[in-house]
């Protein structure tokens, strides 16, 4: 039957609320409809979480508002830029320092008009209320990786596998658990990268590739059975498979994706394999991080 929850404050004056209002929007507040009517007007803030909450023993601060916010520095500092932009003086207790406690967060108290305190705070703990993520670690030690590289356009893919060599070893990868298979083009990536998923002795593949549509007219062809065959081989061997096929319309957009301008695929592709291989472990042992 609740439907919402409204905490109703008075501003003052015409000149308290516009500062209050420019306070709140400042450090970040989503604006509500609010209104305006002949004997008063409003300015609504929205919060993605409310709550009604009743002490008994210690109050856990000197406002009665409490905002809990996921970068307390960030809003102090915003909070600090804002009062002296407005000609308020943080120095006179406008805005107190971040302090621990004694509830196991941090918290400080902003009073940007005269009588109208808010507190802001954010748990210690940076997981405390948020779930917990399992990730793959970059670490490449102790696992044994297969780079499928396709020989056509071979100034761009050489510079690919130069790139997934360089961020397996520095990951830990020994370079004896690194197997480099050649195939003619991109269309052969898939079959090569299913037999060797097969055979199961490997933690990852990385396919390496460049598609250039200047070359081809079936390009969108070749290029939607090459994801569709390395997607498939993923999901029905549970091996993972990271993509660093290029598609791209010009061989200087190819080079620049090689590692002139926007970065090394290759070298992304083979981040993408370490941190796969070790989240696919972390799964299978339960999931935990």
């Amino acid at each position: 039957m609740i439907k919402g929850i409204s905490f109703l404050r008075p501003a003052g004056s015409a000149a308290a609320y516009e500062r209050l209002s420019g306070f709140f929007s400042a450090l970040g507040f989503g604006r509500g409809k609010g209104w305006a009517e002949d004997e008063s007007r409003g300015a609504s803030f929205l919060a993605p979480l409310g709550n009604f909450e009743i002490v008994d023993g210690r109050f856990p601060s000197t406002a009665d508002v409490l905002v809990e916010v996921t970068s307390l520095d960030s809003v102090h500092q915003a909070a600090e830029a804002w009062l002296k932009a407005n000609g308020g003086d943080p120095g006179t207790g406008q805005l107190s320092p971040i302090a621990e406690t004694h509830w196991k967060s941090r918290l400080f108290t902003a009073e940007p008009e005269p009588g109208f305190k808010v507190s802001f705070w954010a748990w210690t703990d940076p997981v405390k209320n948020k779930p917990v993520a399992v990730e793959g670690d970059l670490s490449a030690r102790g696992m044994k990786f297969a780079i499928i590289v396709a020989r056509w356009n071979a100034v761009i893919t050489d510079r690919l596998l130069d790139g997934a060599l360089d961020a397996l070893l520095r990951s830990g990868a020994n370079r004896d658990d690194i197997q480099v298979v050649r195939v003619p083009g991109a269309w052969e990536i898939p079959g090569a990268a299913r037999t060797i998923a097969n055979a199961g002795k490997v933690s990852a593949i990385v396919t390496l590739g460049c598609l250039l549509r200047g070359e081809t007219a079936h390009y969108e062809a070749i290029y939607n059975e090459v994801a569709r065959g390395i997607g498939q081989s993923q999901q029905e061997t549970g091996i993972p498979h990271s993509f660093g096929v290029l598609t791209c319309e010009t061989l200087e957009q190819a080079l620049d994706r090689a590692g002139i301008k926007a970065g090394n695929k290759g070298f992304e592709a083979a981040v993408a394999a370490i941190e796969m291989a070790n989240l696919k472990g972390k799964l299978s042992e339960g999931g935990r991080a």
